[in-house]
């Protein structure tokens, strides 16, 4: 190996999940936001909360666990476009976001914001969406740094199980 570990030193991380990555993500052409938005199968698409204009989305590829996204129906690519009601939508759904996350994973902290453009590190630069990102004391460690890995400690499917039944009580 060239990084001086033998192959008994290294030690793998298992992402299972990343595999539906490559087997799954752009099979209609479309991006991911819109097939959720229009989509009959909230489940199915990891959406937890619908409202008139928008929807929260859990992210399928998150940076830490529990990591949502407040998502437009509409594709825009420029924040002008938004209509007053679609950003009143989504500062709300960010705000159901951060309350759910409090509840379901106990985060102490939140990144909340937008990726314009892909200069920016938007993965879809086309369907602008606000990023809700739970952070805690010491979450980052040297993994990321010298492995180019993010550990993520739970499966996409319990939280989301868990945000749908945390949902009904913060109602």
């Amino acid at each position: 190996m060239t990084d001086g570990l033998s192959k008994e030193q290294a030690e793998a991380i298992w992402a299972p999940w990343r595999v539906e990555y490559f087997q799954a993500e752009h099979r209609t052409g479309r991006d991911f936001l819109t097939e959720a938005a229009q989509a009959t199968n909230d489940a199915d698409h990891l959406v937890v909360t619908r409202r008139k204009t928008a929807f929260l989305i859990m992210n399928k590829y998150p940076y830490s666990a529990g990591h949502l996204m407040a998502v437009p129906y509409r594709k825009i690519v420029n924040m002008a476009d938004f209509t007053d009601a679609e950003v009143l939508e989504l500062w709300s759904l960010a705000i159901h976001a951060q309350k759910l996350l409090d509840k379901a994973v106990r985060a102490q902290g939140f990144n909340i914001g937008w990726n314009l453009g892909r200069a920016s590190g938007a993965g879809v630069d086309d369907h602008l969406h606000i990023h809700i990102v739970p952070r805690w004391i010491g979450d980052s460690n040297f993994i990321a740094v010298v492995a180019g890995t993010r550990v993520i400690p739970e499966g996409l499917r319990p939280l989301y199980d868990r945000f749908i039944a945390i949902q009904d009580d913060l109602a």
